[in-house]
């Protein structure tokens, strides 16, 4: 409920209260109460400068100090604090000075005076305000009383969120109640003023889950709370969105707590995550249970066109991009986080030019992604269509996962076509020895026609030279920090030792893949 210094005047705490400045601003609203009693007052005004605060003083530390106390009003006026109480006494400040009052007047502070008796303490006002704050004049106005009224509700209701709808209809409020994953589960909304999709992102980007009580949070200049509650022993994010910023953080405190409450007398039990358990099972490569997922996490006859793990990025910086591209090319993308680590996979709607729009903008995504983060890696598999295709998907990428970096150390977007030749080259070195050995019998020859020294130096600027300069000699020379004429040199000496065209294309595939199978041999 909206309070008003007006309102709080008619307190008892308040009885004999004198105004002293910006008598016609008693309409501001008051949401919390603090008391400035610091040492020092510059950071006094700091930590009570909140907007919408009625802040108590007895200005004790700066008693004689009008400059200071000036400073302070200042201070507190620019914050938009509601208003400065100041308790007037014998041993401090015994009438406010005409310059401070002058200076109230110019930042538009209402300064409120209450003659210091012993009658009136600072709780005894704290109590008061916030209890107004809280409850508000009568039941009417109550949104606990009102919340209460309609949860507990049985004979009327048939289930906990047909209550919860009804409540937050008449209390104008909304709810989203979301899954650790960040998947709404039970929303009821009475506005269309803020969209799931805007929730989401933020409560990932707060990091929701580390939240203790309710924080006040603005979306497009909408008032949200959010915060977490307990429901059978696992924990769940619960966002209210005040319509019309009627409420106080206090009273969203309490409803959260009021909700959970009812929660449990409900029996209710939230649905299954179903979209969360979809990509966990996809990245396991369970298969057969995504299919028997696919109805419940509404994403039948929809394409996957790609899977991708991304390492050692900020996520709060992956999120908004995700973000900017799902909004701007339509498709979905659903995600799982363990560490420093996210999983994920982007589907959507059925057709070919859908898919290949969500392709090019995957790799866009994945090109944006990695601009100015050395430490950032991303792999992925993109260009398919099928729940199948998608599933192996990911398990091409778990395979490789730790061995792909030791082939491509300079690499940090790892597609499809280095993943599946890297889990060739693994599969040889475990599953298939002959083919392990013909690879690396066509290096046999830099150990054996020239000296062990030389022809290290020569395999490692031909390993380079393929695998990491996409065969551009001068990336060669850069990569290894020699000169160009250098690089020339040995890769004629290399080709000499191979009896071959390196770049031949008859000769490319064998000769990369025997370089890949000697980094990993190596590692």
């Amino acid at each position: 409920m909206k309070i008003t210094v007006n309102d709080c005047l008619k307190l008892d705490a308040f009885k004999g209260c004198s105004v002293l400045s910006c008598p016609d601003k008693l309409n501001r609203r008051v949401r919390t109460v603090s008391v400035l009693d610091e040492d020092d007052l510059g950071m006094g005004v700091e930590r009570n400068g909140v907007k919408e605060q009625m802040v108590i003083t007895h200005f004790w530390t700066s008693r004689s100090d009008i400059p200071a106390q000036i400073n302070a009003v200042r201070g507190l006026g620019e914050k938009e604090v509601s208003a400065l109480v100041i308790y007037l006494n014998e041993n401090g400040v015994k009438t406010v000075d005409p310059r401070v009052s002058i200076a109230a007047e110019e930042v538009g502070l209402p300064i409120l005076t209450i003659n210091d008796t012993g009658k009136v303490t600072y709780s005894m006002l704290i109590d008061q305000v916030l209890d107004k704050i809280l409850y508000g004049q009568n039941y009417g106005d109550n949104i606990l009383n009102n919340t209460i009224y309609h949860l507990l509700n049985f004979e009327k209701h048939n289930t906990f969120p047909a209550a919860l709808r009804e409540a937050a209809v008449h209390n104008d409020y909304q709810i989203v109640l979301m899954t650790e994953e960040f998947n709404p589960i039970l929303t009821v909304e009475t506005r269309h003023l803020v969209k799931i999709e805007d929730a989401v992102q933020t409560a990932r980007k707060m990091d929701a889950f580390s939240m203790e009580g309710f924080t006040r949070v603005g979306i497009d200049g909408i008032v949200t709370y959010w915060g977490t509650i307990n429901i059978k022993n696992q924990k769940y994010i619960l966002v209210i969105v005040d319509n019309e910023d009627n409420y106080s953080a206090i009273e969203m405190t309490k409803l959260a707590q009021t909700i959970e409450l009812a929660i449990g007398m409900w029996k209710y039990t939230p649905e299954r995550d179903s979209r969360a358990e979809f990509i966990k099972s996809a990245v396991r490569g369970d298969v057969s249970f995504c299919h028997t997922l696919l109805d419940e996490a509404e994403l039948r006859g929809m394409q996957f066109p790609s899977v991708f793990l991304i390492k050692d990025i900020n996520s709060n910086d992956v999120l908004d991009t995700l973000s900017y591209y799902k909004k701007k090319y339509g498709f979905g993308i659903l995600t799982t986080c363990d560490d420093n680590e996210m999983h994920a996979i982007v589907y959507t709607e059925s057709g070919q030019e859908r898919g290949t729009v969500a392709k090019n903008a995957c790799l866009d995504m994945f090109d944006e992604l990695k601009e100015g983060r050395r430490d950032a890696r991303i792999f992925h598999v993109t260009g398919m269509e099928t729940l199948e295709s998608a599933v192996d998907g990911f398990k091409m990428i778990g395979r490789t996962g730790k061995f792909i970096q030791t082939v491509f150390p300079y690499k940090r977007v790892f597609s499809k076509y280095e993943i599946s030749m890297v889990c060739d080259c693994v599969y040889m070195q475990t599953g298939a020895p002959s083919l392990r050995k013909m690879y690396l019998e066509l290096l046999e020859p830099f150990e054996r026609e020239v000296s062990q020294n030389k022809g290290r130096l020569l395999l490692e600027t031909l390993s380079t030279f393929v695998l990491d300069a996409g065969m551009n000699s001068n990336k060669t020379a850069e990569f290894m920090n020699i000169h160009n004429n250098t690089v020339q040199y040995r890769l004629k000496k290399a080709n000499e030792i191979l009896g071959a065209e390196m770049t031949a294309n008859r000769i490319i595939p064998g000769l990369t893949m025997a370089l890949a199978i000697k980094r990993l041999e190596e590692m």
